[in-house]
């Protein structure tokens, strides 16, 4: 026998390159795996969320910076608003120093007032020939020195303008770096020489070399890591002569940008090395004193996830948890100085080391140095999307940390267990009643009694699989065995109560011929569940059975093989069932009406219309069982799987009047006399 398999690819849809104006005007369309999400422009916000998507209904508007922002210009200035962002002007009788009409707060610039002068000659006196007379701190760490552009920047040593002349010198902070350069140097590798950190090749080797031996379980020499990687990286940034760079080595990736100008850049920027990608906004990278550079870095680490394994106790969950981390650890920085609490938060995708499974709940989580000397925590980072190859997170904060995902299953409840156990093993006893009732009890004989005969079949097979099959993961095809009967006979059951309502709709409606078929009453109970789960496994074998449970998997949407017929069926029930309730009124409100047939009719639709209920609400629960956090859906499951065996015999045979406990009684002793099997038991009750 030769056994084919299929593969279908799904291939992404790009909501973004396929429609570009999805977003609307002034925001930013980001792609995700499934969806997409929109962000404003810089200068532009919403009332609302800050991701959206167009059913929102969401527009950007223009943010008054002067109001809002309360920017501070300076004395003797005006803050100008204006569609997407602001500028700063000098009040009537003032001059900018550095003799533009507008500037922005982070230049440095100072408005001066004009003297008696005449205007023109008052300008170029200021600006080609006194400048550094008129602003002494313009350079800021610098010597001021007048030249026929206006003036030009000294730097005295240990501060820098990084080649940009007529900007203020700022310090570089190059000992506090080198300090902790010594510190790690001596905690970790003595023979790592600083000299070669003036490259960003030899930075990583250097790097490469301290992450070789690992680090255990020491989270002070993490955090010292973290510190220094990205002090390195703000440090580098800034000379680099290229806007973009990428280099890999044997333990790290990092990529760097680097934007260049008088005023500071806009938009938004992604950046990505192997594992993650990280993107903002560049005026979230530039902060409120733009140096006329800007630079951000996205550094992932090859292995350290193996070393960081650890220091999950301050991570706070509802319940005892374990953790993996299942990404790729990165560093992430920009030149900002004022990253603890972003206006804007920061995306970072983290694309998974191991598929993630429908149990397991992802959690973006970083490097807290003040946390016992360095653990893993969740403050200001959310999860805003997750499928089973990546997560996407949103943080409010980038300072001297890493941003990962954590993963936890959710263990079985031993109560539950037990609740599982009884409860269906007494809906089974019930099925089994139900079964030998309607198949031997000849009174009761009808197309009716034939549709809830192979209902509690259906029903029987299914939770008897279920009771002894659903945990059943260790053997994949045997588990997916399992799943694929538990998906057609519990199909089949809603396909046999669509055909009860069918029947109670032609009794109501036809005067004659309300008999259905056997024929056609096996081809939609019995053949409509085969079509459905022979599609489904050429579709995808693989959907079936999942690590934890021989059941269907949630992953790409696969379950809704079982539960987009299950709606259909409970919506077309639904109208079946109304249509009756409403030509029964008309009946019984007639001139002449049957009312035994009627009655017999309504009693009828009361027990199928309670039938669907109890198992419709039950697999209402049941979509939501195997997810974190919804214990009390499993048990709610649970105890109306165990009513439907219940229900299913109370209503139709201990309320029966043809069915009677002692008319069955009788029954299965003539049957037992018939066949020589006397049971003495049922003689003597």
């Amino acid at each position: 026998m030769v056994i084919q398999t299929f593969s279908v690819i799904v291939i992404d849809e790009n909501e973004c390159v396929s429609d570009p104006s999805i977003c609307g005007k002034n925001a930013t369309c980001f792609n995700t795996v499934g969806s997409y999400y929109c962000q404003c422009h810089k200068g532009f916000t919403t009332n609302s969320a800050y991701n959206f998507t167009q059913a929102d209904g969401i527009e950007c508007e223009d943010i008054n910076e002067c109001v809002v922002a309360s920017i501070d210009c300076g004395p003797n200035t005006k803050c100008v608003n204006s569609e997407g962002g602001y500028n700063c002007t000098c009040e009537a009788g003032y001059l900018s120093s550095n003799g533009n009409d507008t500037f922005n707060p982070g230049q440095g610039v100072q408005c001066i007032g004009k003297n008696v002068l005449n205007p023109t000659l008052y300008i170029y006196i200021y600006i080609y020939i006194g400048v550094c007379d008129v602003d002494k701190s313009i350079c800021g760490g610098g010597v001021c020195k007048n030249s026929k552009d206006g003036h030009e920047c000294l730097c005295s040593s240990g501060f820098t303008n990084y080649g940009h002349n007529q900007l203020k010198c700022t310090e570089l902070m190059c000992d506090r770096l080198l300090n902790e350069m010594l510190i790690l140097k001596h905690c970790l590798d003595p023979q790592i020489s600083l000299i070669l950190l003036t490259r960003i090749q030899a930075f990583l080797n250097a790097l490469d070399d301290l992450l070789h031996g690992g680090f255990s379980s020491d989270n002070a020499k993490v955090s010292a890591l973290f510190s220094i990687v990205e002090s390195m990286l703000k440090l580098i940034g800034p000379q680099l002569s290229a806007s973009q760079t990428r280099r890999v080595s044997a333990k790290t990736d990092v990529e760097m940008l680097v934007k260049w100008g008088n005023f500071p850049p806009e938009g938004d920027f992604m950046m990505n090395t192997s594992g993650a990608q990280f993107t903002s906004h560049w005026d979230t990278a530039t902060g409120n004193n733009h140096l006329g550079f800007t630079t951000a870095a996205l550094l992932s680490y090859k292995g350290l996830e193996e070393s960081l394994n650890c220091s999950f106790d301050h991570l706070k969950t509802q319940q005892k948890q374990t953790f993996k981390i299942n990404s790729k650890v990165v560093t992430a920085t920009v030149s900002n100085k004022e990253t603890t609490n972003l206006t804007k938060p920061i995306n970072l995708t983290f694309y998974h080391l191991e598929k993630k499974n429908e149990k397991q709940r992802p959690m973006c989580v970083f490097w807290d140095p003040e946390l016992d000397g360095g653990a893993w925590s969740t403050r200001g980072c959310t999860t805003v999307i997750s499928s089973a190859d990546q997560t996407d997170c949103s943080c409010s904060h980038l300072s001297s940390f890493a941003v990962l995902m954590a993963l936890y299953d959710i263990g079985d409840v031993y109560e539950l267990r037990v609740v599982t156990l009884v409860g269906l093993s007494l809906s089974l006893i019930c099925f089994f009643i139900c079964i030998v009732t309607f198949y031997f009890v000849r009174s009761i004989q009808s197309t009716r009694n034939t549709i809830h005969l192979h209902l509690c079949i259906s029903l029987f097979i299914a939770y008897f699989v279920f009771l002894v099959g659903i945990t059943r993961t260790e053997n994949k095809v045997g588990c997916a065995v399992v799943a694929g009967i538990l998906h057609y006979f519990f199909l089949a059951a809603f396909c046999w109560m669509c055909l009860e309502g069918v029947q109670l709709f032609r009794m109501v409606v036809l005067v004659f011929n309300t008999t259905l078929r056997p024929i056609y009453m096996f081809a939609a109970g019995y053949g409509v569940p085969a079509v459905i789960v022979a599609i489904s496994a050429t579709a995808n074998a693989s959907g079936y059975g999942t690590d934890k449970h021989c059941w269907l998997s949630i992953q790409d949407g696969f379950i809704w093989s079982f539960y987009g017929p299950v709606c259909i069926i409970i919506i077309a029930n639904v109208f079946f069932f109304l249509i009756t309730i409403w030509k029964l009124a008309e009946k019984f409100s007639s001139l002449n009406p049957d009312l035994d047939s009627l009655h017999k009719i309504k009693a009828f639709t009361v027990t199928a219309i309670a039938q669907l209920c109890i198992l419709g609400i039950m697999w209402v629960f049941g979509c939501f069982q195997f997810n974190e956090n919804t214990l009390a859906m499993s048990y709610i499951f649970t105890i109306l799987s165990s009513l439907q065996g219940v229900l299913m015999f109370i209503m139709h045979c201990w309320l029966s009047k043809q069915v009677s406990p002692g008319h069955l009684i009788t029954k299965m002793q003539s049957l037992a006399k018939k066949y020589g099997m006397i049971n003495h038991a049922l003689t003597k009750y």
